[in-house]
């Protein structure tokens, strides 16, 4: 059973605030200190190994850095 939220040590991020009138992606970094936060299963778009895609308000996605093992959020994610 998957659980509804996961603890991760998110760090800096990258908001895309969506796309140009030449398509291009408009994006915001941020550069914060890691620390640990609960996410919501359901907001997860997609994990890589250095980042896990979170959906936003207003219809933004945020690229965040987490500190744990690629392997070990897998584990989480489909358990």
């Amino acid at each position: 059973m998957v659980p509804e939220f996961i603890e991760l040590t998110l760090g800096s991020h990258m908001i895309s605030h969506g796309y140009d009138m030449v398509n291009k992606e408009i994006t915001e970094e941020v550069e914060i200190p890691f620390s640990k936060k609960l996410i919501a299963v359901s907001r997860i778009k997609s994990v890589s190994e250095k980042y896990i895609l979170i959906d936003y308000l207003d219809g933004r996605w945020v690229y965040w850095e987490y500190e744990e093992d690629y392997t070990y959020v897998k584990s989480l994610l489909t358990s």
